[in-house]
């Protein structure tokens, strides 16, 4: 990475450039093949949950052990399927689409979105 004080910054039309190029569509390919679908069966999930504590008292309140009920159990599921998440988004972004952020980072970083002899027009 080029150190803060050495770069160059950036024009809007590289930006534009970068955002229309084939790599970051394949990049916001692959965040929301990962993001769409987890994010859909953990509200699911939750809603299940919360619908189960409204609805289903007396399944909810089945003991399982001591005074641990299915609730407390389903409750503390929550957090771990959070934790699993978290730990399966980073798998897939460490191997899915930080290479690819990676290399448009550097891209980006040495100007080569930049069009070369072209006079920049405001859009209008």
């Amino acid at each position: 990475m080029t150190p803060p004080t050495d770069r160059k910054l950036l024009t809007p039309e590289e930006y534009r450039q970068a955002q229309d190029s084939p790599e970051f569509t394949e990049l916001r390919r692959r965040f929301r093949s990962f993001a769409v679908p987890m994010t859909v069966a953990f509200l699911a999930w939750y809603l299940l949950y919360v619908l189960l504590s409204t609805y289903a008292h007396d399944f909810m309140a089945t003991k399982v052990f001591g005074n641990v009920n299915i609730g407390i159990l389903l409750g503390l599921a929550q957090f771990v399927t959070t934790f699993l998440i978290t730990q399966l988004y980073v798998r897939h972004a460490g191997r899915s689409t930080d290479p690819v952020a990676d290399e448009m980072r550097n891209r980006l970083e040495s100007h080569q979105y930049a069009t070369p002899n072209r006079e920049e027009f405001p859009r209008g």
